[in-house]
């Protein structure tokens, strides 16, 4: 039977206005505000590129914190660059009608106001591709803009007790811990303001406390000269004058341009530049970046809304459900995602603890009246336990280039981590300590200055982190997991990949042969002791985490057709001495157990259910399920650690082993709004506001629960409840896209990108 052009175009109008309704795009799930805030605890994010913004509007006035990715001071407190503070006058802001949006598709904040018949309309975006932040004033009447720079950096400021967790020192500060001032000044009609950090850094403190001043100049040193700030100038704009207060519990003092006039239109212009080098040429090089930001703003602003379009066509998630739990756990997916996207191309990996969007401190915890710079577990310290949360999911999203960042962090500390082996015993391979400092060293304040004399100086002396060295081995695997995804050229990353597993060949040989004649046990194995299952089981004879890590790296790396010959063999050799995995029992049930043995337990991690995730040994469509299953649910450690919060990822290990209600349940947990009011703010946690490692662990188990991946299988919701419509679109290995409709339990559309792969597919809807 034919329909008519005019039904046809009916029934297509139809079904574009119910698939509208039924999965809202980012642009409808946009944030909107409809009155103002109390404070900076109730700011918007803001970001692109490597610069991050805390927005807000509070009693009329427009406020942002600055924050850039890698700028880090004398005692690697990563700082912000200083607030902003936009007065209109006459203030529309002072009215009743008030809106503050964030335009997800586009990337970018909005806030409208009326007053009276005064409209106004200011918008804030951060060019992707070049380190300015772009302010737009637009009204229906000629109106005075000024803008504020605002600094507690005026004078130095000496940081006492729970403060110094902000920087490398932590609670054993070596004498008296300034962060030191900044310079700030008007320079014609613009406002200037750096960083500079001084000579010596912790750095040197930390080199000289772990012996290795012979090895110093050949050790990388991102600290060394670094400068890093930035200028604000506007449009027909001239300098006003500075002005002092106090926001919160921190005074500051601020310098101000002006309209010259009246206008209609208002542009503001705030370059940020970063650079390892002296003063002056800093100033060429800021110089150079403002006369960029002068080419046409139009085509910037399209460029960057661009980049945000195809960020969100090329991943996504929406949910919607009768359960309003499930479509938060949806919409607070993409925010997080949203906030991952702010540091795409940034010099340092995303901070777990906070990323670029921190606040004031005293909002989150009453006792903590410390300054804007704050956060809990340091600046330019990498928890690797809690960073590789925040990378994993980028894989399924198809974020590889956002992956750059963290992979060359470990490739330009690999040298240092080399030398540093080679010092304390002797022998070859990359150590990569858990605690690591973002120039490859320790944490001086875990490495510990009141250590016995005698003790091992390649280790850190610190109950919760000794001997644990295998995190890196999941930022291997990610590595690896680039190349099989997205058809990544990973060659410059292989010395980093072999040097992280010489490490472990050679120092449990070295290891064994300190207590006996022989490196290797009765069945050819090496022995892994002492040795460590994530944080948790201590002194621990052959951790899981760290076999089932090893095995996983050196069986995907005998998969690379770019090996040689002797890359495989070698590569084999050691797979054939990785020890087999340890089983223990509960309730008659076989389960996998965190080590052959153990002295303590210190914290309250599962990694006796890492060879589910992130390792894949264990999984829906392979042996040993029942085993994994049992794990998770009669293992008396496993059921007294479970929780939802920060790091915790019980939420993965459910979706991974196909349990729909165990892993929809913990999740929607997780994922669920925050309580404050931007719902994507989880935290503190373990750890800090923004806990981007609980976002992340909260994106990874959505991803889990409805695709899964093994080898060349794609699994389609093995953890997925039926009454939970969705529409999703997610990578897979083999440079392959899957977006689904699932409609009433029913999969009403699928494309699998290529075609050919659509054979692949395996359907687990239960």
């Amino acid at each position: 039977m034919s329909l008519s052009w005019a039904n046809l175009c009916r029934n297509f109008i139809l079904v574009f206005f119910v698939s509208l309704w039924f999965f809202p795009k980012a642009k409808s799930q946009n944030i909107v505000w409809n009155t103002q805030s109390k404070n900076s605890s109730e700011s918007m994010p803001v970001g692109g590129g490597d610069i991050g913004l805390n927005l807000w509007v509070e009693k009329g006035e427009v406020y942002f914190y600055l924050s850039k990715s890698g700028a880090f001071d004398e005692n690697n407190t990563l700082l912000k660059l200083g607030r902003i503070k936009l007065k209109l006058s006459p203030n529309p802001f002072a009215g009743k009608t008030f809106k503050q949006e964030l335009i997800l598709k586009d990337g970018y904040a909005q806030i409208t106001g009326a007053n009276g018949g005064l409209n106004a309309q200011v918008n804030i975006w951060v060019d992707v591709f070049k380190p300015i932040v772009n302010i737009e004033v637009k009204s229906n009447r000629n109106i005075s803009t000024e803008v504020g720079y605002e600094s507690w950096r005026f004078e130095d400021r000496i940081t006492k007790g729970k403060e110094n967790n902000q920087n490398s020192y932590k609670w054993a500060p070596q004498g008296i811990v300034k962060t030191f001032k900044d310079n700030v000044s008007f320079q014609g009609n613009k406002i200037e303001f750096f960083h500079q950090n001084k000579p010596e850094t912790v750095f040197d403190v930390a080199v000289k406390q772990q012996g290795l001043e012979n090895y110093k100049t050949e050790l990388v040193n991102p600290l060394k000269n670094l400068i890093f700030g930035g200028s604000i100038q506007g449009e027909h704009m001239s300098v006003d004058k500075k002005y002092a207060g106090k926001y919160l519990n921190t005074a500051f003092q601020g310098w101000s341009l002006k309209s010259e006039k009246p206008s209609n239109i208002n542009r503001i212009t705030i370059s940020l530049y970063s650079a390892n080098t002296l003063v002056d040429e800093w100033k060429r090089g800021l110089l150079a970046l403002e006369e960029k930001g002068k080419i046409d703003r139009d085509i910037s602003l399209k460029a960057s809304q661009n980049w945000w379009n195809e960020y969100w066509n090329r991943s996504f998630i929406y949910i919607n459900s009768n359960d309003s739990l499930a479509n938060q756990a949806g919409k607070n997916y993409q925010l997080f995602r949203y906030m991952l996207g702010c540091n795409a191309f940034g010099t340092s990996p995303t901070k777990f603890n906070g990323g670029l969007f921190t606040f004031d401190p005293v909002i989150t915890d009453t006792t903590l009246k410390y300054t804007p710079d704050f956060r809990n577990w340091g600046g330019g310290t990498h928890t690797a336990q809690n960073q590789r949360l925040v990378y994993w999911p980028m894989l399924k999203s198809g974020d590889f280039e956002m992956m750059k960042p963290q992979f060359d962090f470990y490739l330009m500390i690999l040298k240092t981590a080399e030398l540093r082996t080679k010092n304390a015993w002797g022998h070859n391979g990359a150590s990569f300590t858990e605690q690591l400092e973002n120039f490859g060293l320790p944490n001086p304040a875990e490495y510990n200055w009141k250590r016995p004399l005698d003790f091992d100086k390649g280790m850190e002396y610190n109950a919760w982190l000794e001997y644990e060295w295998d995190t890196v081995l999941e930022f291997c695997m990610m590595i690896l997991e680039t190349e099989r995804y997205n058809g990544n050229n990973i060659q410059q990353y292989m010395p980093l990949i072999e040097s992280s597993l010489t490490f472990f060949k050679e120092h449990y040989s070295y290891l064994a042969k300190q207590r006996g004649a022989k490196a290797l046990d009765a069945n050819g194995h090496l022995v892994l002791y002492p040795g460590s299952g994530a944080e948790t089981y201590k002194m621990a004879y052959n951790s899981t985490s760290t076999i089932a890590g090893l095995k996983s790296v050196l069986q995907r790396l005998l998969e690379l057709k770019s090996a040689s010959d002797v890359q495989k063999k070698n590569w084999q050799e050691m797979l054939n001495t990785i020890p087999p995995i340890s089983f223990r029992e509960f309730s008659g049930k076989t389960t996998i157990a965190p080590a052959k043995s153990w002295e303590r337990i210190n914290n309250t991690e599962s990694p006796q259910l890492y060879p589910v995730y992130p390792w894949g040994i264990y999984g829906i469509g392979k042996p040993g399920l029942d085993t994994a299953i049992n794990t998770f649910k009669y293992d008396t450690d496993v059921l007294k650690f479970r929780s939802y919060v920060g790091w915790k990822q019980d939420n993965i290990f459910a979706a991974r082993l196909g349990l729909t209600k165990e892993a929809a349940d913990l999740t929607k947990a997780k994922l669920k709004d925050s309580g404050r009011r931007f719902s994507a703010f989880w935290g503190p946690g373990f750890d800090w506001v923004p806990d981007h490692n609980w976002g992340g662990s909260g994106m990874i188990g959505l991803q889990e629960m409805l695709m899964q991946c093994d080898g060349k299988d794609i699994y389609l919701f093995p953890a997925w409840p039926k009454n939970w419509d969705v529409h999703f679109k997610l990578h897979a290995p083999y440079q392959t896209t899957v977006e689904v409709t699932l409609k009433n339990g029913k999969i009403e559309n699928l494309k699998v990108t290529p075609e050919s792969r659509e054979t692949d597919v395996i359907y687990v809807l239960k």
